[in-house]
């Protein structure tokens, strides 16, 4: 007969399969989505919405994309569906940096040296463009499977005609108001790309250099020390790293308010700082020392300012006088205190060169070769400088001590080798030229919104430290400086009438046009050079940084394509952490430069990945982690339920193990909704939802919970924390599935389908599928649009119904059915304290069944005893109420007499097992169905069953 009633049960049905094998049917659902353009019926529908504008940092344009693009790329997919699913207008364009030396590096590697020197400018270019076009494809097709919705269709390239004409805009506007200039400042210089790089540009990386003490032999023994005796030559101890430099030498620097003495060592007076001169002596293993000292046999001092003025010989171009000056730049950390100085080759050197008038000299070539100017040192590379000038030294008796150190030394971010400072003619933004810092600093403070907060004070202090902007590479694979120079007198000719020439041949043939027409073939009749009057104008050979160009996307992609949606400035901006010296630093700076306000409401960035030990991914160690296998493995939806999982301020972890666990959490998501559906297989909400009245106290507190839970993930994507989206769903799940999914089995299968009690637990598991699948649509993107088409059957099928649940609109409490009265909160709170006892319970129960008092929980009669609170609280429900919520036979509360302790104890039930539903309960209780329990007879009569059938 068992066997009988149970096709008498409402079991769950649902075509929506338990193995999602995402991998398979997620790009199916892709093809789907592409046919049905759901990202234009996304727009169509919230075309009236408030526009949210998330501006796309363009990735590469070189190689497939890695495990950090899929990071990225998916966070901003949250941002924008998460908007969209509030009717928010969010057109996103993707973008690629199609421009730079990589691709120009990888186009020469293809083509070898032979066919290199041969090959024309334009042709080198066509040949990059094709690379990165192929890269393009590459990409899209990557970002795409990843469940990313945006307008693939017509992204913005940096070396498409319109976007490169943006470069000359900005261009214009900045040079017109003085703030782009040419000057001949030390940059960074890569000797292998050939090219200047910019401070964002720059990588830190260890190096072992030589450190070198070196005398520097004075004119005259200042007077001071004189008058105290001392005699012989005077000379000045300057430390540096960088021995290659040494032929550049124009001064040494002192600290303006330090002490200064005259040590005597190894028989030559060398003048120092006074607080460096023990650790002097140590690394230079003098025997013994002494300073000069006064009558009164204290040292003889002087502050580093009092030096001022005074000469000595170079030490390599001995044919010419170096100057002692002084700056704030000098430490007494390390070192003598006495710095060499040469204004060619470092920053903090030009600027205090520039101070006091001291010369520039400039002895090395692009290919970081010393020139005839470095003397006997000519034709060496500035690596073999540094021991053939040390040894030079030692023969000459200048050298005082030389060992080795480990520091931090600026590399290519390309080729990733050290580079060299080095003063050349190049291209600048001034940082202080129209207040440029200044302004930029007040935006970061107090007009844009930084996530996370801490954020302002990273780009804010380097802003407030970068020197002028160098913005000219000298390569060809890029936008060129717009500007041109006199063939006569090599000045510059620049005017808005130039200037809106080249705008306009950029508009109608591209960037490659400069590099394959003559000047006067598009600029006005009547240039001329405002010096000399020459009409003979040479095009500017640099091209412009490819910071640059990605910076001013706020024009070429926001301003030009406004007609489409696009707005200037963009609600957010959001890369990674680096970004903060890179993509958002020359958005910032180019955007104030040309317009006086910034390009982006909002930054929010993300760390990068690391495996599982916090190591960063690289090929050694061979501990990458590549989207396309993750998606091959695992799907795209696990990988999404990831990126929500971590804190992507910072940087995150994922590895095989990781997956693994992200997987698990998946499957309990995907458990919910198939138990869900499954439940809700002959659910109508136009025909069976219930009054409030009718659910039972869990049914209520459940919906209170439901709309807690919804709140709180709204104030959570309001945040963008989409890690604690997912901690909270998670939660969620796990409290439905451990407590009202498991106590509510027994009215969803065992009582009539019509039933009011069955029907009440419908009403709310149709409201938390309503609410879950909205929810998490923008995180399990493949997974709840699956979910949607499986919808109960009435409710798939009504007419005006979404087909994507993209398109259904974010969930409102003021929308379920039934509505929540305001008296549920403390309704239900009072419940929630008796749900306190359920663990007291639950370990009673298991401990009973360790103990083989019982095997099941509904064969358990429980006694719970707690504080009075507690028992006052179970007395207002019923005892079915109790015993549904503890799934037991029986149930009764006890005053135990203390505040807070709960226990319970568990006895076997004397009552009969329901072969039907399988409680424990007083059998017969309808005559027609003498064997079952009343509940279970009176649903067998609802469905008109027989017994004996």
């Amino acid at each position: 007969m068992a066997n009988t009633y149970k096709e008498t049960m409402n079991l769950p049905k649902t075509d929506f399969a338990m193995r999602a094998n995402l991998p398979e049917n997620e790009p199916k659902r892709l093809a789907k989505w592409e046919e049905e353009r759901i990202y234009e019926r996304v727009l169509e529908k919230n075309k009236d919405g408030k526009p949210f504008i998330l501006h796309d940092g363009p990735p590469y344009a070189n190689g497939p994309i890695h495990i950090g693009h899929a990071f990225n790329k998916i966070l901003k997919d949250f941002v924008n569906k998460s908007h969209a699913q509030r009717g928010f207008f969010t057109p996103y364009v993707p973008g690629w940096d199609c421009h730079g030396q990589p691709i120009e590096h990888m186009v020469e590697k293809t083509l070898g040296p032979e066919k290199m020197a041969k090959i024309d400018q334009p042709t080198l270019r066509r040949l990059c463009r094709e690379w990165a076009e192929k890269y393009v494809d590459v990409q899209r097709e990557g970002f795409k499977r990843l469940g990313v919705n945006a307008d693939w269709d017509h992204p913005y390239l940096t070396f498409t005609p319109n976007y490169e004409a943006g470069n000359v805009e900005v261009f214009k506007k900045m040079y017109l108001d003085g703030s782009v200039y040419r000057g001949r400042k030390p940059i960074h210089w890569c000797k292998r790309c050939h090219t200047a790089l910019a401070e964002a540009e720059i990588e830190y990386s260890d190096e072992t250099s030589p450190s070198i003490f070196v005398k520097f032999k004075m004119d005259l023994m200042p007077g001071m020390f004189e008058a105290a005796g001392a005699t012989g030559d005077a000379y000045v101890l300057i430390w540096t790293t960088t021995p290659w430099t040494l032929p550049a030498n124009t001064a040494v620097s002192l600290a303006p308010d330090a002490d200064y003495v005259m040590v005597v060592a190894d028989g030559s007076n060398m003048i120092m700082a006074r607080e460096l001169v023990e650790q002097v002596a140590e690394i230079a293993d003098w025997e013994s020392y002494d300073l000069v000292r006064g009558a009164d046999g204290e040292p003889v001092s002087l502050k580093g300012r009092e030096f001022t003025g005074l000469t000595y010989t170079c030490p390599i171009r001995q044919d010419l006088k170096g100057t002692i000056i002084y700056g704030d730049h000098v430490t007494l950390d390390s070192g003598t205190g006495a710095v060499h100085t040469a204004p060619g080759h470092g920053q903090d050197d030009y600027l205090v060169a520039l101070e006091f008038d001291v010369p520039l000299l400039m002895p090395v070539d692009d290919n970081g070769v010393l020139t005839d100017e470095a003397g006997p040192f000519a034709g060496l590379d500035v690596d073999e400088a540094n021991p053939a000038i040390i040894e030079w030294l030692r023969e000459r008796g200048t050298l005082m001590a030389e060992k080795k150190i480990l520091h931090s030394y600026p590399h290519c971010w390309r080729c990733h080798e050290p580079v060299i400072f080095r003063a050349t003619d190049q291209w600048f933004v001034s940082m202080d030229k129209n207040s440029l810092r200044e302004n930029a600093l007040n935006a970061i403070d107090r007009e844009v919104e930084w996530i996370p907060a801490w954020a302002k004070n990273r780009i804010g202090s380097m802003v407030a430290d970068r020197p002028d902007w160098c913005i000219s590479r000298q390569r060809s694979w890029g936008v060129p400086i717009p500007v041109f120079k006199c063939a006569k007198c090599g000045n510059t000719v620049a005017t808005a009438e130039t200037f809106d020439a080249v705008i306009d041949l950029f508009y109608r043939e591209g960037a490659d046009a400069w590099f394959t027409h003559d000047p006067s073939d598009y600029l006005p009749r009547g240039v001329k050079c405002e010096t000399c009057g020459c009409t003979e104008l040479t095009p500017e050979k640099d091209i412009l940084d490819v910071w640059w160009e990605s910076g001013v996307s706020h024009t070429s992609v926001l301003k030009h394509r406004e007609a489409e949606g696009l707005r200037f400035p963009a609600d957010m901006y959001l890369e990674g952490s680096d970004q903060h010296r890179g993509w958002f630093q020359s958005s910032l700076l180019t955007s104030m430069g040309a317009y006086g306000v910034p390009p982006y409401k909002s930054v929010m960035h993300c760390g990068f990945t690391v495996d599982e030990q916090g190591r960063k991914m690289s090929k050694s160690l061979g501990n990458g982690v590549d989207p396309a296998d993750v998606m091959a493995k695992y799907g795209a939806d696990v990988l999404r339920l990831w990126v929500a999982s971590v804190d992507y301020s910072q940087d995150v972890s994922i590895s095989e193990n990781i997956l693994k666990q992200v997987s698990d959490a998946y499957r309990r998501f995907r458990n919910t909704f198939r138990f869900l559906l499954g439940n809700l297989d002959d659910f109508d909400d136009a025909r069976d939802m219930v009054a409030w009245d009718v659910l039972e106290p869990l049914d209520r507190y459940m919906m209170v919970k439901t709309a807690s839970y919804l709140s709180d993930a709204e104030e959570a994507y309001d945040a963008y924390r989409y890690n604690t989206v997912y901690r909270m769903t998670y939660d969620f799940v796990d409290d439905l599935s451990a407590v009202y999914m498991d106590v509510t089995k027994d009215r969803l299968y065992a009582e009539a389908p019509d039933s009011p009690r069955r029907r009440a637990v419908q009403t709310v598991l149709m409201n938390i599928l309503e609410v879950l699948v909205r929810v998490l649509a923008p995180v399990l993107t493949f997974t709840c649009d699956e979910v949607w088409e499986h919808y109960p059957r009435a409710m798939r099928e009504r007419a005006g119904r979404p087909g994507s649940v993209q398109l259904a609109g974010w969930p409102k409490a003021s929308d379920f059915a039934p509505a929540i009265p305001a008296s549920a909160a403390g309704e239900t709170a009072v419940f929630s304290m008796v749900l306190t006892a359920r663990d007291a319970v639950t370990k009673a129960l298991e401990d009973a069944r360790t103990a083989g008092a019982v095997n099941k929980s509904q064969e358990a009669s429980v006694v719970v005893r707690g504080p009075e609170a507690l028992v006052g609280f179970a007395e207002r429900f019923d005892a079915s109420v109790l015993e549904e919520l503890f799934i037991v036979a029986a149930v009764r509360f006890e005053d135990n007499g203390s505040e807070d302790e709960i226990t319970a104890q568990v006895e076997r039930t004397t009552a009969e097992k329901c072969p039907r539903c399988w409680n424990y309960r007083a059998l017969g209780g309808n005559p027609n169905h003498p064997d079952v329990c009343e509940r279970c007879g009176d649903a067998l009569d609802a469905l008109g069953y027989a017994e004996g059938e």
